[in-house]
């Protein structure tokens, strides 16, 4: 196999599981303002600049588990938060520093989803 052929370039898609269609599509496309590209029975296919996330009511037990976390990339962290946090997400914490890399700052701050999936918003600052 070419090695650039079977290498890795980006993600596709993301699977979050949910078990209610009806309050995980509002957060996810109104209140995240990611748009929705088509619903199904079961599933519904948001679009993340590139990177589809589908939420998917778990066909079976093995499916059945708390998400991975997405951290959304979000250019100011600290507006993406008060902006959210005025619509009713629930936070986990505050923005806070985890990373400096020479003049490069990464910021992050969780919150969770109506299912209690957690995901994160980061952002990069210049110090």
């Amino acid at each position: 196999m070419n090695q650039t052929t079977g290498r890795i370039n980006k993600i596709g898609q993301i699977s979050i599981p949910v078990q209610d269609l009806k309050t995980a599509v509002p957060f996810y496309s109104q209140t995240l303002g990611l748009p929705l590209l088509f619903e199904t029975d079961g599933m519904a296919f948001l679009e993340c600049d590139g990177v589809r996330l589908l939420l998917n009511i778990p066909e079976n037990e093995q499916f059945d588990h708390p998400s991975s976390i997405v951290y959304f990339h979000v250019n100011d962290i600290d507006e993406a938060y008060r902006d959210m946090k005025d619509q009713g997400v629930a936070f986990i914490d505050e923005p806070h520093l985890i990373a400096k890399m020479g003049s490069t700052e990464t910021w992050m701050v969780f919150f969770t989803d109506p299912e209690g999936n957690i995901h994160a918003f980061m952002s990069e600052k210049e110090s």
